[in-house]
């Protein structure tokens, strides 16, 4: 017997949002049945997270680890595995170019914040500069 469950139920089964799945409805990715009275049904044995994940193959995650201070900048190669072992774990891709820029934009947004123009400022954020250089070498 068919399990049929409503938009929102089935939205949580992929770990998606509600207004994914009516994109992927006219998009022609997937196909709920409807009722009488017009609402979406959704059969839980047709979906599968791998095969909605593979459609959207553009998707991208970022995963982001942080530590409190700059003399704590050993103790972030840990979190970092921890996270790229999650991610491959869920076939999720790891865009680390998009990461960088990520940092980029919020180091630009700290300055703004915090004062780019004191010394101590400047100097947290040449810091911030190179661990980026750093990374991508």
């Amino acid at each position: 017997m068919d399990r049929l469950v409503s938009i929102g139920d089935a939205a949580k089964a992929l770990g998606v949002s509600v207004t994914t799945l009516r994109r992927w409805e006219k998009e022609g990715r997937l196909t709920p049945e409807h009722t009488s009275g017009g609402h979406r049904r959704y059969d839980l044995a047709k979906l599968k997270p791998e095969l909605v994940h593979a459609m959207d193959s553009d998707r991208r995650t970022i995963a982001y680890a942080r530590v409190s201070s700059h003399d704590q900048k050993a103790d972030l190669e840990r979190p970092k595995q921890d996270l790229n072992l999650y991610c491959a774990q869920h076939g999720w891709t790891f865009e680390e170019d998009l990461a960088k820029d990520v940092l980029e934009i919020i180091t630009v947004f700290s300055a703004r914040l915090y004062g780019s123009r004191s010394r101590k400022n400047q100097k947290l954020l040449d810091g911030v500069k190179k661990a980026v250089e750093d990374s991508q070498s």
